[in-house]
């Protein structure tokens, strides 16, 4: 913890403990093979006791489930509580300590010596000299109903070479991926013209009590940062799961360490998110899918079981099975193979990805996400409240954050896969995929002036395969309200659309990360900044941005939310703003080459976050009321802030977190399957001249 003002000093003795368990039918077997030295076991235990502290490692063995225990124990040290958890002191540690783990990964226990210096952990690579060493991995302990066999051809040198995105310049602009960025501008933006006066800026007192908060939110585990709690008001006597460690929260606080070079917090919440990967814990006695990621984890101190004043801390996931509602979280795996290409694009440090355990995470997380199903759309199928929007919105079905977020999923997975005998049907499965929910997306996703009169002159009941109205769409679907609001120019992407159903609400999050991952073409992602441009006074009004725009009220909102007292009109979900938004808003419009949109939000913001306690959403239509229950010193709503200034500070790094057309997709377009016609209505053939390519 950064602030000592604000932690408290016990004297627990504490210890680490990961619990990771996996049923009797995991992929990883139920007896897999050690290819740790034998030897070597005592030898470390031995040297370890003797400088006063001690690690075990052992496997705990049930009928259904095996768990492999990660146990760090150390003698008289301090120790922080934080939101009335202890955690160890990075400032308190006595001696230096040699900590061994055994960590599953990719169907094998490798040992991983972790250097406890002066209280910080450093975790090197595991299996690092196995991938030096080895090509492959046994597949005798590889369920291969799971994911297929694991081979590594040649080792990691064959590491399929990664896109670095282009930055050329050209006079006063410079050129993005394709994007022209007015350089002149920025200038502006941080008043200061030369790069000496830029790299002396002087940070504004909002930014420094900013980041005091984001490092004082930070939670430790052993030692060492593994994440920030999704808020941290110390006014607030019941925090619920808001002292929990969420992964979709931890994004935008990820980011602004990683710009502000702390990858170190990072790297840890990457790590251990994956240990956790796959848990046991299940509702009402229902395994989740392999590959599921946990939504949140809590950093829990624990008596230790045979002894005397020793107390030891587990990270305790949750997969839903505690969460309002139940739902398993959809989204968490996907955040966290974004920030897992994000890391390795701001650091340049790609070995974390390409470590057999970081790999095997990623491939059991796409696995599971394009399992087969009843589902004959390339959209992702989900329950209501998967996703940021986690309580009953009528959001079911195909919702377009999760499938933007799926997309940008899918194109970071091909990007940073190794390449191998292993992976090759799952490659070949993703770009089949990507071009698929591409086309559906672009073509019946799209919400403009003209598909409204396009909708509004429907034709139903139509039976085969030329039908214009697949999904037999009733006219009279279309709201009052939207007749009135769309422009004549602009459009966005509608929240969902299923078989006599579509959602024309607008959906913040989906669309802005449509325009980060080059879901739409670069018409509709223009499109979508110039309808909030147009529509400024409601999706931004008084706070950045609405989450959703128009709130459901009346018998509607009883019906589709079940009178759920805290997503009242205008509040929370429905339709609320969230300060958070503003990141992605901000990465849009500079992908786009449109910051001062991005500017205009962020200085609207500036005005109000701090003093308003930095709350976690805003009320009303105009989002001028504090949220009735929105927690002060939300850690996403700080971050968020942060992110955005340090983006229109520094846009080349921004061009390193966005996604440009992928033309390689265009010339396998699915669409093309149905013969001329379908291949002339396919909008991703018209990219290339929208692209001017």
């Amino acid at each position: 913890m950064s602030s000592s003002s604000s932690i408290g000093i016990s004297t627990v003795k504490p210890c680490c403990r990961i619990l990771i368990g996996y049923r009797g039918s995991s992929i990883f077997g139920s007896h897999a093979r050690s290819l740790e030295n034998p030897n070597s076991s005592k030898s470390h235990s031995k040297s370890i006791h003797n400088r006063g502290s001690y690690c075990s490692s052992s496997r705990n063995s049930g009928r259904s489930s095996h768990c492999i225990v990660q146990r760090c124990i150390a003698h008289q040290p301090s120790s922080v509580v934080h939101g009335g958890r202890a955690f160890i002191s990075s400032a308190s540690a006595s001696s230096n300590s040699i900590i061994r783990s055994r960590i599953s990964a990719a169907g094998f226990y490798a040992d991983s010596g972790i250097l406890r210096r002066r209280g910080v952990l450093l975790v090197p690579k595991v299996a690092s000299d196995y991938r030096n060493q080895s090509t492959s991995v046994d597949n005798n302990h590889v369920n291969e109903k799971g994911f297929e066999q694991i081979y590594i051809q040649g080792g990691f040198n064959n590491v399929k070479p990664l896109v670095i995105e282009e930055i050329e310049k050209s006079g006063n602009s410079v050129v993005l991926n394709g994007s022209a960025v007015d350089l002149d501008y920025f200038k502006e933006l941080n008043e200061k013209t030369t790069p000496q006066e830029k790299d002396e800026r002087v940070a504004s007192e909002i930014e420094k009590e900013a980041w005091k908060l984001l490092r004082a939110a930070t939670v430790t585990y052993c030692g060492s940062p593994v994440g920030t709690v999704a808020a941290n008001d110390p006014g607030d006597k019941q925090p619920l799961n808001y002292d929990q460690v969420f992964i979709r929260d931890f994004v935008p606080s990820a980011l602004a360490f990683l710009l502000n070079g702390d990858a170190e917090i990072v790297k840890n919440f990457l790590l251990h998110t994956l240990q956790l990967q796959s848990w046991e814990k299940t509702v009402d006695c229902y395994s989740p899918g392999q590959g599921l990621m946990p939504a949140s984890f809590k950093v829990r101190s624990v008596p230790l079981e045979g002894t005397e004043g020793e107390f030891e801390e587990v990270l305790d996931p949750d997969f839903g099975e505690s969460a309002i509602g139940r739902v398993a979280p959809v989204d968490s795996g996907l955040w966290w193979i974004i920030m897992l290409r994000a890391y390795g694009k701001i650091t340049g440090d790609y070995t974390l990805q390409e470590r057999v355990d970081v790999q095997t995470g990623i491939r059991l997380i796409l696995n599971l996400c394009l399992s087969d199903g009843f589902d004959m759309f390339p959209t992702l199928l989900v329950t209501d409240g998967s996703c940021m929007i986690d309580r009953r919105m009528g959001i079911h079905g195909h919702p377009l954050e999760i499938q933007a977020l799926f997309y940008s999923a899918l194109r970071c997975g091909r990007e940073m896969l190794t390449v191998h005998d292993g992976t090759k049907n799952l490659v070949a499965a993703i770009n089949k995929r990507l071009s698929a929910l591409s086309f559906h997306m672009r073509e019946y996703y799209w919400v403009d002036m003209k598909k409204i009169n396009e909708i509004y002159r429907y034709k139903t009941e139509e039976y085969s395969t030329d039908a214009v109205n697949k999904f037999n769409i009733y006219p009279e679907q279309i709201p009052s309200w939207l007749v009135d609001w769309i422009p004549e120019e602009g459009g966005y992407f509608m929240g969902n659309l299923q078989p006599a159903h579509m959602d024309f609400r607008f959906f913040t999050l989906g669309n802005l990360w449509s325009i980060i991952s080059s879901l739409g073409t670069r018409e509709q992602n223009e499109g979508i900044l110039d309808l909030i441009d147009t529509k400024w006074d409601d999706l931004v009004a008084h706070m950045p941005l609405k989450i959703s725009y128009p709130a459901m009220e009346g018998e509607e909102w009883r019906i589709i939310t079940g009178s759920d007292p805290k997503n009242t009109p205008w509040s929370y979900h429905n339709g609320g703003s969230w300060p958070t938004l503003l990141w992605q808003f901000t990465l849009a419009c500079i992908k786009m080459g449109r910051p001062e949109l991005a500017q205009k939000a962020v200085s609207l913001a500036e005005q109000r976050l701090a003093a308003d306690g930095w709350p976690e959403y805003y009320d009303t239509r105009g989002g001028r009321f504090i949220g009735k229950q929105s927690r002060n010193y939300q850690t996403w709503t700080i971050a968020g802030f942060l992110t955005s200034k340090m983006l229109l500070e520094n846009p080349e790094k921004a061009s390193l977190l966005f996604w440009d057309e992928d033309y390689e997709l265009l010339e396998t377009c699915v669409c093309a399957l149905g013969g001329k016609a379908s291949r002339k209505k396919c909008s991703r053939f018209a990219a290339r001249s929208q692209d001017g390519a």
